[in-house]
């Protein structure tokens, strides 16, 4: 990830129900969840959901696919591990002993749901 990818990731979760729902899918999983489903979650008017999932969208943080007449919103997982990766790319002036925690929750997931997707 690069900085501009990384900046436009950060402003999409710099919303209070932005952060929710992305919160929110990568609990629901691979499986993920119906817009409705996230709308009633959040507490939020269709609309209103609408709105803020085109702007995750937009960002990579998140990607939708169609079932039947639902549109399915999953976490990306890739691309909010390598939003973490990019913080720690340059960690702790050569003691990456030190943020070595970090490092492994950003490759935890993605290889893991890559496998569960296929």
């Amino acid at each position: 990830m690069d900085q501009r990818q990384a900046l436009i990731a950060f402003g999409a979760l710099s919303q209070e129900t932005r952060l929710q729902i992305v919160r929110m899918l990568v609990v629901s999983g691979p499986d993920g969840m119906a817009a409705g489903a996230i709308a009633e979650k959040a507490e939020v008017s269709p609309s209103n959901i609408s709105f803020h999932l085109k702007e995750l969208e937009r960002s990579g943080l998140i990607a939708q696919q169609r079932e039947s007449r639902s549109i399915i919103y999953t976490a990306n997982y890739e691309a909010l591990g390598g939003l973490v990766r990019f913080l720690m790319e340059d960690c702790c002036s050569g003691h990456p002993e030190i943020c070595a925690p970090a490092a492994e929750v950003a490759a935890c997931c993605a290889p893991k749901m890559k496998e569960k997707l296929q």
